[in-house]
């Protein structure tokens, strides 16, 4: 053990502090971090190949696109960026603030607390446990779950930070606060739900409500779990590296604030063109397009960061990973506010094109400014030089090219789909009716996107020998350094400040003065870091959830029967809404090729809603009574044998597996408690299921198709699919409707 004076200028008499950081729990989340982290790219390149090719989908229920692509999103966010995080957290805290953590034992509940989550997601998302809410996917005991380590995490945070050593809190550490509670307050709104079984619940939002509070979660996920935190790395890191300090004091101020007051606005944008009340959705436009200001301030300031010292770059691989990983934010918060415009989002959703603007950010924003807190961080907690500058450098590289040659094809493929979904021929019909022709001109950019991915991985596989290698370096036995540091007094008597003469209010708010006490006041400073996120929440929250008008009901829209209910929780099972939206907007090629506009009163009764955000396959708002009962029959067996250029998955399951009837009754009954209006099918759920199954089965059979149906899962979702777009045909006069 050795002794590090870390209190240079300390006042003769003080009595200094005797302490040492914990960086074993660093270790641990950094392990944690690659081991996650390779495994959901490699289930990302599974389902890559899966879009390429159909029969990478192994025949089997649980590798099907639909039950992988979530498991794909959750290990990359949660598991490889939020362990990340958490390194960089951990690290950086103690040292910001002069202290071990708080409680060594809430750190390791912390982490293992953690780990068992995302092995939880990777045991029951792949066997179809889903609340159908992307990034939030996971069943209510893991949320439960989820909302317990947060809270032991925040508390060992915030624990830290009352007994620092260090007076003022550096930006690194405002960001840290912004994500802890923040993530907080968006993890339990989004998840209230009823539980109807162990690992099955039901939002207690519906419909345009259920629209809204998920992209309300969705889009700050992204920025309280993916931006947030890896700006404090951001901040932290790069001058390290740089061996220089931040660019500006005052635009970090700004960035900080300006980003968390203006990023919760901002989800709505996701719903352009939905029945989502307009006015939401402007609002959420008009404050994304705000964020372009802090966003590039936030960006500028970190690369500014290299000022004079940007021929370190050439040699130094940490800091190209940091360079690259500061401009791809750069180029996705410029991306994302001009999706926002809704000329550009008419085209944009529901394509490959927000697939392409994630994965910017994914693989170059987090994953590049991980890799290089890594490299960093590596000879520091090891303490064993890095293995091989040269593998770190080769790494960069790979790296960069895979994400090259990833978006560029994903990109290419949005814009295509865009364009030929919205083609007309000049006789003013779709010039691409047939949706599966729209699929099959996306093949060779689908493998091309492969091979990006395939780089990365690679790049992947490099980092970790690097990490093993050096690993294998370090000593027998870790040294821990002592470190001495001064307490904080319990009264602070602020040094004069000389005030130009003659400033006045302007010059005062430029000045900032008044920032820096906040700095020394951690539960005032979280108090309104809160007051921001949650203010501006409730100015978009409130309105749409009390102003009836926003969702005008129509008579004719009933309540699933029971068997549509099962079939309904079997399309949410297999993930369909990964691939089929459940949405046509106003736009007249959709209305041209899907049918009428969806309404906000359709949806009442949908717990949760599945609108979905992407089209692998065409929207299926209006499929109910398009298709004979047969022909969904034979399309789920084997859709190859209705459309030769499908990339769907097959179901041969669904005619061999037997309709558990006993879970329906509670499933009806759970929805009755929402306010769902069942009736007599609260008691009397299980014989009304039945009747419908034989009729069901009965006309299959009488058109040809095979017998016996009438207890098979098939039967259900039949039911479902054919009852999409039923009620609201029901509206219309009967001379209008279709027969």
């Amino acid at each position: 053990m050795t002794a590090t004076a870390a209190a240079a200028g300390t006042p003769p008499g003080v009595v200094l502090d005797e302490f040492s950081y914990d960086d074993d729990i660093v270790r641990k989340f950094l392990v944690a971090c690659f081991a996650w982290g390779l495994i959901g790219m490699l289930v990302g390149l599974l389902i890559a190949l899966q879009l390429a090719d159909h029969r990478f989908n192994l025949g089997l229920p649980f590798t099907s696109f639909g039950r992988l692509r979530p498991l794909h999103t959750n290990a990359v966010i949660f598991a490889f960026a939020g362990n990340a995080f958490f390194c960089g957290c951990y690290y950086s805290s103690q040292r910001l603030l002069k202290t071990r953590m708080f409680s060594d034992t809430l750190s390791r509940v912390h982490f293992w607390g953690w780990q068992a989550i995302i092995l939880s997601a990777a045991l029951t998302l792949p066997f179809g446990l889903t609340q159908a809410k992307e990034y939030a996917e996971l069943e209510w005991p893991i949320d439960i779950a989820i909302a317990v380590v947060w809270v032991i995490f925040a508390v060992n945070f915030f624990g830290t930070l009352l007994r620092r050593r260090e007076r003022h809190l550096y930006v690194a550490i405002w960001f840290y606060i912004a994500s802890i509670v923040t993530v907080a307050v968006l993890h339990i709104f989004n998840n209230l739900s009823i539980p109807a079984g162990l690992f099955k619940s039901y939002s207690i939002y519906a419909g345009v409500q259920d629209a809204f509070m998920q992209w309300w979660y969705g889009h700050n996920a992204v920025a309280f779990f993916l931006t947030t935190p890896f700006l404090g790395l951001m901040y932290y890191f790069m001058p390290k590296a740089a061996e220089g300090p931040v660019f500006s004091y005052r635009l970090s101020i700004l960035h900080f604030w300006s980003l968390v007051f203006l990023y919760i606005w901002a989800g709505p944008h996701h719903l352009h063109y939905t029945a989502l009340p307009e006015w939401a959705s402007t609002v959420g436009m008009l404050f994304s397009i705000m964020l372009w200001a802090p966003s590039w301030g936030g960006m500028i300031n970190g690369l500014l960061t290299l000022r004079g010292g940007w021929a370190k770059v050439v040699d130094d691989p940490i800091l190209k990973f940091f360079v690259v990983g500061i401009t791809a934010y750069g180029m996705s918060t410029f991306e994302g506010p001009m999706l926002s415009i809704k000329s550009v989002n008419a085209l944009a959703h529901y394509t490959d094109w927000i697939i392409a603007h994630v994965h910017t950010g994914a693989l170059g924003w987090n994953g590049f400014i991980t890799f290089g807190m890594i490299y960093w961080l590596l000879p520091r907690l090891f303490q064993a030089p890095l293995h091989s500058k040269k593998l770190a450098e080769a790494h960069f590289w790979v790296g960069t090219f895979g994400i090259i040659l990833y978006v560029v094809a994903i990109y290419s493929a949005g814009v295509t789909q865009g364009l030929m979904w919205r083609a007309f021929d000049e006789t003013g019909r779709l010039m691409y009716p047939d949706f599966v022709e729209t699929v099959a001109k996306l093949m060779p950019m689908y493998w091309v996107r492969v091979a990006g991915g395939s780089l990365y991985i690679v790049g992947m596989f490099l980092f970790g020998y690097n990490i093993l290698m050096t690993w294998r370096k370090r000593p027998a036995k870790y040294e821990v350094p002592v470190i001495r540091a001064a307490p904080l007094a319990p009264a602070f008597m602020e040094a004069p400040v000389a005030v130009p003469a003659g400033e006045g209010f302007i010059g005062r708010i430029r000045a900032m003065r008044y920032h820096r006490r906040w700095e020394r006041m951690p539960l005032l400073f979280t108090a309104l870091t809160i007051l921001a996120v949650v203010v501006a929440s409730l100015f978009e929250i409130l309105p749409t959830f009390l102003i009836r008008s926003n969702v005008p009901t129509i008579a004719s829209v009933k309540p699933y029967t029971p068997l549509e209910l099962y079939g309904r929780d079997m399309y949410i099972r297999e993930g369909c809404f990964n691939c089929h939206s459940q949405q046509i907007r106003p736009l007249r090629y959709e209305t041209e090729r899907y049918g009428e506009y969806s309404k906000p009163g359709e949806f009442v009764y949908d717990h949760p809603f599945l609108w979905g955000s992407r089209r692998l396959g065409p929207d299926l708002a209006r499929e109910g009574g398009k298709y004979p009962n047969l022909w969904h029959v034979r399309h789920f067996a084997n859709p190859r044998e209705i459309a030769a250029r499908s990339i769907m998955p097959n179901y041969p399951q669904f005619a061999s597996t037997v309709i558990p009837w006993d879970v329906i009754p509670k499933r009806v009954g759970v929805m009755a408690m929402l306010g769902v209006p069942y009736g007599e099918a609260v008691t009397n759920a299980i014989p009304m299921a039945q009747a419908q199954a034989r009729a069901l089965a009965a006309d299959v059979a009488a058109s040809g198709g095979p017998r016996g149906l009438e207890d098979k899962e098939i039967i259900a979702i039949v039911a479902y699919i054919q009852r999409l777009g039923h009620d609201i045909a029901m509206n219309r006069p009967a001379a209008t409707r279709t027969p």
